[in-house]
């Protein structure tokens, strides 16, 4: 069997090179690449010859030959990133909108199994924890231990934290480490800066690898702060792997549950942008403090 998917792979691999081709979207030195290496069962080492590169059109651009109301899908195209308009091939999709689908779910994929850059939590200077996952599989396959911090996080997070602050604040990879490294260096100051000059004690930021939202309970139970606030990587999708979610909840503990939460999700170029977000972020948390209360009480007190 195993023999059979690989043989079923390599012509996959050719007929859409070929279609590349003919396309003159790849050379015959890019082809020749391509199919040496997957004869071989190596890894594809992508070229940085231009000509090799696959480009595709734009997402709004139409793709559809003759459509009866070509301004209505126009107009839909600009309003939402959702694949409408791309036409098809017989009952197949057209190859770029195939291709465009699977770069698409690549970059998903990559999101979630790939971690945070060392090199990017030191230029953030945030310290890095672990929950109680201790690896990637592990993380998927088992929620619950995201939930929780390792017992060296535990060690670390006592010895090294400020305690009795009002806002202590994560950076949780959660589903998308993408979202991450896209967001937070516009976001953190931002935060950070708008909590500093409306006078509100935070504790340093820091890191938790292969962390789920509820981690914040078991983090606010350790450095008893007022509010725990969670950037949290979201489950990344076909239009975008880089949006981040923010979770706030004021004093979490034993009886807490899912409506105790306030969020701000969407948080991304496409979406809210990361700076406006830290600065809405900022009000948000005030009123928090305040109503001394988030999630479905906070709103009830409006």
């Amino acid at each position: 069997m195993a023999v059979a998917n690989n043989e079923l792979e390599k012509v996959i691999i050719q007929s859409i090179m070929e279609e590349l081709a003919k396309k003159g979207l790849l050379s015959q030195k890019g082809k020749d690449h391509v199919m040496s290496a997957a004869m071989m069962d190596t890894p594809i080492v992508p070229s940085t010859d231009s000509e090799e590169m696959v480009t595709f059109p734009p997402q709004e651009e139409m793709q559809v030959a003759n459509p009866f109301n070509a301004d209505a899908v126009r107009a839909m195209k600009k309003l939402t990133p959702a694949r409408i308009g791309i036409g098809r091939a017989g009952t197949r999709p057209k190859t770029m909108s195939l291709l465009r689908f699977l770069a698409d779910h690549a970059v998903a994929q990559d999101a979630v199994f790939l971690d945070v850059s060392e090199e990017f939590l030191q230029r953030m200077n945030l310290m890095s924890v672990q929950s109680a996952a201790a690896s990637k599989d592990e993380f998927l396959q088992r929620p619950d231990l995201g939930r929780r911090l390792s017992e060296e996080a535990v060690k670390t997070i006592s010895e090294k934290c400020e305690k009795n602050v009002q806002v202590q604040i994560l950076i949780v990879d959660g589903l998308s480490s993408s979202s991450i490294e896209a967001n937070i260096p516009d976001l953190l100051p931002a935060l950070m800066q708008g909590l500093k000059s409306a006078g509100i004690k935070v504790g340093a930021p820091f890191f938790i690898k292969n962390g789920r939202v509820w981690v914040q309970d078991h983090v606010a139970s350790i450095v008893n702060c007022d509010v725990v606030i969670s950037l949290i990587g979201e489950r990344p999708g076909l239009g975008t792997a880089e949006s981040l979610s923010a979770y706030m909840i004021y004093r979490p503990d034993s009886n807490t549950v899912e409506a105790d939460r306030t969020v701000i999700s969407n948080i991304h170029k496409g979406g809210i942008p990361p700076a406006e977000a830290g600065a809405h972020l900022v009000d948000v948390l005030q009123q928090i403090l305040a109503a001394k209360a988030s999630g479905v009480k906070l709103n009830q007190q409006k």
